[in-house]
């Protein structure tokens, strides 16, 4: 199921960098988290959904990568965002 519109307005303006901002990293970061904690529920119910788990995995690589690519532009800002939603840093 989506995020509702509510859902994703609060999380955009909790991790915003600047007004009206809807796609730095730290943005997209929270808002795969989101996703990923509801579809992880829903896997927990539907052990066979592979479809879903698939889905999971490459929405998990794609957060992965953008976390990757804050470390290499500011470390500091990929370890707040990984503190901020509750991310283990290396």
């Amino acid at each position: 199921m989506p995020l509702s519109s509510t859902q994703k307005k609060d999380i955009i303006k909790e991790f915003q960098t600047a007004k009206g901002d809807t796609g730095s990293p730290e943005v997209q970061v929270a808002l795969l988290t989101h996703r990923i904690e509801r579809l992880t529920e829903h896997l927990q119910g539907h052990g066979h959904d592979n479809h879903s788990r698939r889905g999971l995995l490459s929405m998990i690589a794609k957060r992965r990568r953008l976390i990757n690519f804050l470390e290499k532009v500011d470390k500091a800002r990929s370890s707040d965002i990984a503190k901020r939603v509750g991310l283990k840093s290396k």
